[in-house]
C-alpha cells in the first residue's frame, strides 16, 4: 500500500469516502432495525416459553430450533428471492399483472430480525429465570398485578441481567448485516467490493472494510458497557471470596 492509496478513502473527486460513509450508515440502519425487530420477536418467544400454553411453547421452541439451526444466508435468500414469488402470487390473485419487487433493505431487516429474535429470546428467558423467586412471590403477596410486577420487578432486573447477552446479539447482528449484500443492497461489504473492483485494489479496500466494521463494533461495545454500568448503579458490587 502506498500513501497515494489513502487518497482513495478521502472525500475528494477521486475518493470513495462519501460512498463508504453512506454504506456504513446503511449497515448501522439495517442492524438497528433488525435488532429492534429481533427484540420484539425474542420477547414474544421468551414469554411463550415461560407463560404460554403447551402448543404455544412448542411453537416457540420450534422457532428457536429452526432459526438457530439453519444458515443465516439461507434465511436471507428465502426472504429476498422467495419473498418475490410470494408477493407476485398475491399480486396476481388481486388482479395485478405488473412486476413485483422486494426491497433488499426490507428483506434483509426482516430476515436478520427473525434470526436475532431466536437468540434474543433465549437471552430474555435466561434473564427472567435469574430473578429470585422470592421477589416474585413477595410481589404477589402484597397484591401486585401482572403489569405492575412486570414494570417494577421483572423488567428492571431482567434487563440488567440481559444487557451483556443483548450486547453479544447486537454484535452478531452487525456481522450478519454483511450477508445482506447478496440482495444488491449497498452496505459496507457491498460498497467495499465495488470499490475494490473499480480500483483493482482489493486488499486495500477490504482492509478499509475491516476497519469500518471494527469501528462500529468497538463503539457499540463501549456503549453497551456504559449501559451495563448505568443499569448497575446503586447495586452492591459482587464480593469475591479469598
Amino acid at each position: 500500500m502506498e500513501w497515494e492509496d489513502l487518497a482513495l478513502i478521502g472525500f475528494g473527486p477521486e475518493g470513495w469516502g462519501e460512498a463508504l460513509l453512506r454504506a456504513a450508515w446503511m449497515t448501522v440502519a439495517v442492524s438497528a432495525l433488525a435488532f429492534l425487530g429481533g427484540a420484539v420477536l425474542g420477547g414474544l418467544a421468551a414469554w411463550a416459553k415461560i407463560a404460554g400454553s403447551r402448543p404455544v411453547r412448542w411453537l416457540a421452541e420450534g422457532y428457536t430450533i429452526l432459526l438457530r439451526g439453519v444458515p443465516d444466508l439461507l434465511v436471507i435468500y428465502l426472504f429476498y428471492f422467495g419473498g418475490r414469488q410470494v408477493a407476485a402470487a398475491i399480486a396476481r390473485a388481486l388482479g395485478f399483472d405488473g412486476p413485483v419487487d422486494v426491497s433488499g433493505f426490507a428483506a434483509g431487516v426482516m430476515a436478520i430480525a427473525l434470526i436475532s429474535g431466536a437468540g434474543q429470546g433465549e437471552v430474555f428467558r435466561g434473564a427472567y429465570h435469574a430473578i429470585a423467586r422470592g421477589e416474585l412471590e413477595a410481589a404477589r403477596v402484597v397484591g401486585m398485578g401482572r403489569f405492575l410486577m412486570l414494570r417494577r420487578i421483572i423488567f428492571p432486573q431482567a434487563l440488567r441481567t440481559a444487557l451483556p447477552g443483548m450486547g453479544n446479539q447486537w454484535q452478531s447482528v452487525i456481522k450478519e448485516s454483511a450477508l445482506v449484500s447478496v440482495t444488491g443492497l449497498v452496505e459496507t461489504l457491498r460498497q467495499v467490493h465495488i470499490a475494490a473492483g473499480s480500483t483493482e485494489l482489493p486488499f486495500f479496500f477490504f482492509i478499509v472494510g475491516l476497519c469500518i466494521y471494527l469501528a462500529i463494533t468497538t463503539l457499540s461495545g463501549l456503549l453497551f458497557r456504559a449501559a451495563e454500568a448505568w443499569s448497575m448503579r446503586g447495586q452492591a458490587p459482587l464480593r469475591t471470596q479469598g
